[in-house]
């Protein structure tokens, strides 16, 4: 017999309407970051150039993708070319959490591919210091803070998931120790990572790669849309043709140029606000002296952290789909998700009654059914890409632009040869059938975070093909 619904934390303490309202009176839909930061502007493609090696998306993973190979080849002719501006989209407007794991969580990965789970752990470490050592090597402008972070219990039958996952570098904390750490009325008790998580600015970690890009020789091309790719690997653009020896796709949430890909992601929209900084006395109301990223255990769940001014960046939560797959402008502005989520901040930091949001905006999550990237390669192994990795790939990016070089090269590593790599997630089908799955999936997860956890049969469907989600 399955638990009776019942209400959570943030609807048991809702704060009062006028305080979101006036929390929400000055933002405006921007992001925040790349205001903060923007990128360098770069020329568009005009008529024919060959290369080596064309990267197509200036993102996280082009950018990475790009710079390694230059630097594992300096001869090379290296060209990456970018529809619109270099880390517009989720690379410029994520929420900075830059985290180990390559599985979208342990328990994601435990079940997929438990024979190598240890392994994946190891390497996703191993993906995190070598960012950690580039950022410093390079000296790269990205605030890259390895503070670790806090998985925080809201309800009490959240807190034996967080005991589970106790072990050398993750510590349970009851109530009394996380709130010495972090003051919410809503924390039950936290799990406090040590390790495997840092913090940056999303559109600083953009800049910052796009000019050491540029530094070592790698041209970018801006509002340089890639339409096709043509016989072998070449790559027509409304102003110019590139003939690429190899290509490597890193075109994230946006319709992939290779057929078999087309139905392998959806976007999934999320979203974030930004708070005004912090006076000293509201600072000290909340403490947060580690300045961990913090995320909460439900399957809808919130991430927040604090910026370099003491900001507070709060997102997640609602996680829309809207039928046919687009990838629109328009879904940016939601303001029933706005609401929502200044409600849920100011439940879980009532002590912050009067502050007020500067910025608001959303962006396209790239979601597969297995809920962390997917490589592959095409052409004769001339093509390959990575994608899919359903919000958690600010770090995935970097291995997954070591996986494309690798296979771009027909060497054989431990990446390559891991059954993560090997393997595909299953397609989403074609509408009406994918908008039902996915929003009843997102109903079921509700209706789950409402049952003190209780799957109800839909998500043990899907828990047993392999397609259940575990945040």
């Amino acid at each position: 017999m399955s638990p009776s619904r019942t209400s959570t934390v943030f609807e048991r303490q809702r704060p009062d309407a006028s305080v979101v309202r006036h929390a929400l009176a000055p933002s405006r839909q921007a992001v925040f970051w790349t205001e903060d930061a923007p990128a360098e502007r770069h020329p568009r493609l005009h008529g024919d150039l060959s290369c080596d090696l064309a990267v197509v998306g200036g993102g996280y993973t082009g950018l990475w993708t790009a710079l390694l190979a230059k630097r594992e080849d300096p001869s090379a002719r290296v060209v990456l070319l970018e529809g619109r501006r270099v880390g517009w989209a989720a690379s410029g407007r994520n929420g900075g959490f830059c985290e180990a794991s390559l599985t979208h969580g342990d328990e994601n990965g435990r079940t997929r591919w438990p024979g190598e789970f240890d392994e994946l752990q190891r390497l996703g470490m191993q993906n995190l210091d070598e960012i950690e050592q580039t950022v410093s090597e390079l000296r790269l402008d990205a605030e890259f803070e390895r503070n670790g972070a806090l998985d925080v219990a809201t309800e009490p039958h959240q807190l034996p998931w967080l005991r589970e996952a106790e072990g050398p570098e993750a510590t349970f904390l009851d109530r009394d120790a996380i709130q010495s750490l972090v003051r919410s009325p809503t924390y039950e008790g936290a799990l406090l990572r040590t390790r495997d998580s840092a913090l940056i600015h999303p559109a600083k970690l953009v800049r910052a790669l796009a000019k050491a890009c540029s530094d070592a020789g790698v041209e970018i091309f801006e509002r340089s849309p890639v339409e096709s790719i043509g016989d072998g690997t070449v790559l027509e653009t409304p102003t110019g043709t590139v003939r690429s020896r190899r290509t490597a796709l890193a075109t994230n949430v946006f319709p992939s140029l290779l057929r078999r890909n087309r139905l392998a992601t959806v976007p999934v929209y999320d979203y974030v606000l930004m708070s005004e900084p912090l006076t000293a006395s509201q600072r000290q109301s909340i403490g947060w002296e580690g300045r961990q990223g913090i995320g909460d255990s439900a399957n809808q769940f919130h991430y927040y952290r604090l910026t370099s001014d003491d900001r507070i960046l709060f997102g997640g939560y609602d996680a829309v789909y809207h039928y046919g797959g687009r990838v629109r402008s328009a879904y940016e502005d939601r303001p029933a998700s706005f609401r929502r989520l200044a409600g849920h901040f100011f439940t879980t930091f009532p002590q912050l009654e009067g502050l007020t949001f500067t910025h608001r905006w959303a962006g396209a999550i790239d979601t597969c059914s297995r809920f962390c990237a997917f490589f592959g390669s095409a052409r004769e192994g001339r093509v390959a890409y990575a994608a899919g990795y359903t919000g958690l790939g600010v770090a995935a990016t970097h291995f997954g632009a070591k996986v494309m070089l690798d296979l771009l090269a027909g060497r054989t590593t431990e990446r390559t040869e891991l059954e993560m790599v090997r393997t595909r997630p299953i397609p989403f089908p074609p509408e009406p059938a994918a908008a039902i799955g996915i929003n009843l999936t997102r109903w079921s997860l509700d209706q789950a975070d409402h049952r003190a956890g209780h799957r109800n049969a839909f998500l043990r469907a899907l828990d047993a093909v392999g397609l259940g989600f575990d945040s």
